[in-house]
């Protein structure tokens, strides 16, 4: 588990000399010149990391004055993706920009144990040490199994209480203690139990548990099939992803349906949006 959090597997990196006032001018010239100077945009977008970007943003906005919106699908995916570093940075910046708290935004716009779950992860409280506790693994095994499959009606604050806390190494050591005592896999069970978002959020939770780089693969091919390309969430990812595990992501997508995510967003996209993407992307596999 390590790998998703340490390491360099991204495909952005920071660029030197980097001066964000520089930038945030040269951006402010390329928009508002004759015709949009394109080139240089994907230039600088796609060459700055994305702490580089943010600094950005705070002089582009400080000398020349911006929005975006959210669903359900969105929250799921960067609450389950993110470390708990991550979320405390991300509440900070989200009282920065809009001057509320992420968690009163939440419990206005959800309800119910969906609501409790992002609350719970919004706090950036799951553990995250890599040291894995067999004994609490079976007791938490035990837990969810009488919380769910062993009882009439479903215990949902004892899902969200292992789900929402305990760290990743963790849970894949629970689930798998899981399967030992209810002779289920634990997708099935949450599947079986429960319902509505909230269980499309444990299950998220699952599948990161088991393989992050595998999940977001997941979300970007769905972003990019069918009719129309989720531009929202195949921005998000590429972007949010590129300094992280975006080459693990390229490998698990290529894995998964047969064909690169590089030829993917070659053949759903075009035009400048398609070159910005690609250079994100790194490369083809």
């Amino acid at each position: 588990m390590a790998s998703i959090w340490v390491g360099h597997r991204g495909t952005v990196r920071d660029y030197p000399d980097f001066s964000p006032s520089v930038d945030a001018e040269a951006i402010q010239k390329a928009i508002r010149g004759i015709g949009t100077d394109e080139k240089m945009l994907i230039s600088i977008l796609t060459e700055r990391s994305n702490a580089q970007r943010q600094l950005i943003v705070k002089e582009y906005q400080a000398a020349y004055g911006k929005g975006a919106g959210t669903n359900e699908d969105a929250l799921i995916e960067i609450l389950t993706t993110r470390t708990s570093r991550q979320m405390k940075d991300i509440s900070q910046a989200y009282y920065t920009v809009y001057k509320k708290s992420l968690g009163d935004d939440i419990s206005s716009e959800t309800s119910g144990d969906f609501r409790k779950a992002l609350l719970t992860l919004a706090d950036g409280r799951r553990d995250e040490s890599l040291k894995v506790d067999e004994h609490l693994a079976k007791q938490d095994a035990q837990i969810l199994y009488k919380a769910g499959e062993n009882r009439w009606g479903t215990d949902e604050d004892k899902f969200t209480e292992i789900l929402c806390l305990r760290s990743f190494p963790q849970l894949k050591l629970t689930f798998d203690e899981y399967r030992n005592i209810s002779q289920k896999d634990i997708v099935d069970s949450i599947k079986g139990e429960l319902s509505g978002h909230f269980e499309d959020l444990l299950l998220a939770i699952v599948n990161c548990v088991r393989n992050t780089p595998a999940f977001l693969a997941e979300r970007l091919h769905r972003a990019l099939k069918g009719i129309g390309t989720d531009e929202f969430t195949l921005n998000r990812i590429m972007v949010s992803r590129s300094e992280i595990d975006l080459l693990d992501i390229r490998t698990e997508f290529k894995k998964h349906y047969g064909y690169s995510l590089y030829s993917a967003i070659k053949s759903d996209t075009s035009g400048d949006y398609e070159i910005t993407l690609l250079k994100i992307c790194g490369g083809d596999d």
